[in-house]
């Protein structure tokens, strides 16, 4: 893995995929992971991505193989910025900014706080943030405290994938990958992303955007996911019926797929 350190001094790891014609000027993807996760959770999109796009794959501060943030260093600002700075760093202008979960309301708010660097925007499972939600959050964190995060994932994994459409081997290696999540980090991202709703801004958002939902997610309703539809000017919307929340993990093949079909679109790649 790269790196880079932030104005604020943590040093972040990203991943580049890129197996675009060298002689070509490649657009650049920069793929946003969920809560629990790392760019490690992409694997199996990058096989459908990484010949036409440059992809970048980073790890969200407090993740993966990035630094834990310290006091005052996690804000959802500072994780809009984070993404900012990594197209900084890797000399990137415009990109086509695509997230999971609460990796896609962090790629909202870049578009909409930044929205001369974003060509395109792609959620995936995603509402305008996590506050229009019926979850418990605060139960979340205090029973991960209790039992620990890979306990925890075992018991609510039905609400994340349906166990008869995946293998066992994937489920043990989805909790044993979001179970390297330090838990006092997640201690303050879920309660961070719970207080998130970016309806009022969503028509800032002018770039083309993807929004696709899981029907059968116990997490939010098919209307709360619809209002991405309803906000934002430029917006495709789609269901993936009767599927639960991690579309991303659980079918990434489809997803990769339907996000190389939307940015093919708008790009000449």
């Amino acid at each position: 893995m790269e790196s880079f350190k932030t104005s604020d001094g943590l040093q972040l790891r990203y991943v580049i995929d890129d197996y675009t014609d060298p002689w070509r000027a490649a657009d650049t993807l920069v793929l946003l992971h969920a809560a629990m996760g790392s760019s490690r959770r992409f694997y199996a999109w990058v096989p459908h991505l990484a010949r036409d796009y440059r992809v970048v794959r980073p790890d969200l501060r407090g993740h993966g193989e990035s630094d834990a943030p310290g006091a005052g260093q996690l804000t959802f600002e500072r994780l809009g910025l984070d993404v900012i700075e990594l197209l900084d760093h890797i000399g990137a202008g415009k990109v086509h900014l695509a997230g999971s979960s609460a990796g896609a309301f962090i790629a909202q708010n870049v578009a909409i706080r930044y929205p001369q660097r974003i060509a395109t925007l792609a959620c995936f499972a995603a509402t305008p943030g996590m506050k229009t939600g019926k979850q418990d959050y605060s139960g979340w964190v205090a029973r991960i405290g209790a039992i620990g995060l890979a306990a925890f994932l075992r018991e609510t994994i039905a609400d994340r994938m349906d166990l008869n459409q995946v293998e066992p081997g994937f489920v043990d290696w989805f909790i044993a990958e979001a179970a390297r999540t330090r838990v006092e980090v997640l201690a303050r991202f879920v309660p961070l992303m719970a207080g998130i709703d970016l309806t009022p801004e969503l028509p800032k958002i002018q770039c083309p955007t993807l929004a696709v939902a899981p029907g059968g997610d116990p997490m939010h309703t098919v209307d709360e996911y619809r209002s991405l539809e309803r906000a934002i000017p430029r917006c495709e919307f789609i269901v993936y019926e009767g599927l639960p929340h991690n579309i991303t993990d659980a079918v990434p093949d489809r997803c990769a797929r339907e996000l190389s079909r939307f940015l093919k679109s708008y790009t000449k790649a």
